[in-house]
Parts: structure tokens; C-alpha cells; sequence
């Protein structure tokens, strides 16, 4: 006789936690923008919100699909519904959902041919500044590293923590190598830039990093305003630490 899964709340928090903002690039969990869950046998409903009403329908519809894709994957799970709230497209991103009709079905003449390409470059966007942390943390371990230094790490020189995990993680995602020989630093193709191009290229990853960090925490500052309370729902963001910071150069 086959036992019965049991879903819980629990499980569905988990699952919903690998479904990232792709422009914020952070859990959705973390975020808060999960508004509720509700489990009743195998029966699973999930509420979203975002911190305006106007948010992008493209970045709308990624969240809202993964987090069905990723709730649907759940052992146990029957019947999901996975809805978004108080979006200027709800109506239109929750029935095209429930009807399967995917995102070019949904907007018609409206939706780019494919969302593949804007999925990649926020994941390579996400991988910049990614990799920029954790060459800034090595940076700060020791004050007396040089930024050029940079240049000639590899991966297997990063400590074993949660900002090398992330960066592997992102990697990985993207296809590029993860071995421990293979360099930390690389240029937007890819490829390892010359020693005379290191300072600049992780200035520029600096500059991605940063522009990622301001705009999850705006957007933390907006849902908690449309949402008094939603704070309680927000892990707060890991932050490089509070020693004073290195340079910052915005390249043309």
C-alpha cells in the first residue's frame, strides 16, 4: 500500500523560495511578495504582490508562472492556483495562467516573441553581481589585496561560505565552468579580460551590484508602504559588510 504525501504550508514556502525576481534577483519569499498560502489536502493557493501596481507584465508573468511551475513539482501536490493580486494585469496574467495559454497566449500582439532572452540577461546580470560580491568580500578579508589582484583568483581560492555559493550557483545556471581552477573574474562574454582591463572590469560589476542592491531595497521600501505590516514577511537582505567601502568607478 503506498503511503499518502502530506503537503504542507511548509513545503510550499520552500518550493516557492527557488523563484527569484529576476530583476531584483532575490527569493520571492525574501522579498515578501508571497501574500498567502493556502493548503487543503492536496489542494494548494497561493496569493502574490508586488510593490506597485505597474510593475512590468514580462517580470509580472515570470514570477507568477515559476512560482506554479514550482509549486506544481511539489510531491502531493493535486489542484494549484497560483494568483497574482492588485496588478493593473491581474485578470488577464491569473486567467491566461489557469488556462495554460503561456505568455505569448496571454498578451497576444503585446508579448515579445520569447521571454528567454530577458530571463538570460537577468541571470547574467545576476552572475555580475554575484561574482562582484564575492570578490569584494576577498578584498576585505585582507585590506592589503590590491584590486588588481583580483585578476589572477580563481574559484577554489573563495572561501566556502554562502556568497561563494551563490556565485557557483549563478554559474552554473549560466553554463559557465564552476571548477576550482577556473577564473572568479570574467568579463561580460565570459572570458577572463587581460590584466591591463581587471580594475575595470570589476568596477563595472561593482556599479551592476550596486544597482541591483538599491533596487531590491526600493522595492522592499514600496510593498511595505502598499502593504503596511509586509515587513514582518522580508528577510532582511545580506549586505557587504560595514567597513568603508571600496572604490567605485562608473565607466562610459
Amino acid at each position: 500500500m503506498t503511503a499518502t504525501l502530506t503537503l504542507t504550508e511548509d513545503d510550499v514556502r520552500a518550493a516557492l523560495g527557488s523563484v527569484v525576481d529576476p530583476e531584483l534577483d532575490e527569493p520571492i519569499t525574501d522579498l515578501g511578495f508571497v501574500r498567502s498560502v493556502t493548503v487543503s489536502d492536496d489542494a494548494v493557493e497561493v496569493h502574490l504582490r508586488l510593490p506597485t501596481s505597474f510593475c512590468a507584465p514580462n517580470f509580472a508573468w515570470l514570477m507568477v508562472s515559476d512560482a506554479r511551475d514550482a509549486v506544481t513539482a511539489l510531491p502531493g501536490a493535486g489542484r494549484v492556483v497560483v494568483e497574482l493580486d492588485d496588478h493593473h494585469d491581474s485578470d488577464l496574467i491569473n486567467a491566461g495562467l489557469a488556462a495554460d495559454a503561456g505568455y505569448r497566449g496571454t498578451f497576444g500582439h503585446e508579448a515579445e516573441d520569447s521571454l528567454d532572452e530577458l530571463r538570460a540577461t537577468f541571470l547574467r546580470k545576476g552572475h555580475t553581481a554575484a561574482m562582484e560580491r564575492a570578490l569584494t568580500a576577498w578584498l576585505r578579508a585582507d585590506l592589503t589585496r590590491a584590486e588588481d589582484a583580483v585578476g589572477g583568483l580563481c574559484l577554489g581560492d573563495l572561501p566556502a561560505d554562502a556568497t561563494t555559493a551563490a556565485l557557483l550557483s549563478r554559474r552554473a545556471a549560466l553554463g559557465l565552468p564552476v571548477d576550482p581552477a577556473s577564473p572568479v573574474l570574467l568579463a561580460p562574454d565570459g572570458s577572463r579580460p587581460p590584466a591591463a582591463a581587471v580594475t575595470a572590469t570589476l568596477r563595472r560589476a561593482r556599479s551592476v551590484r550596486i544597482s541591483v542592491d538599491g533596487n531590491a531595497h526600493f522595492c522592499r521600501g514600496l510593498l511595505t508602504t502598499r502593504y503596511p505590516g509586509a515587513e514582518a514577511d522580508q528577510t532582511p537582505r545580506p549586505s557587504i559588510d560595514s567597513r568603508p567601502l571600496l572604490p567605485l568607478e562608473v565607466l562610459s
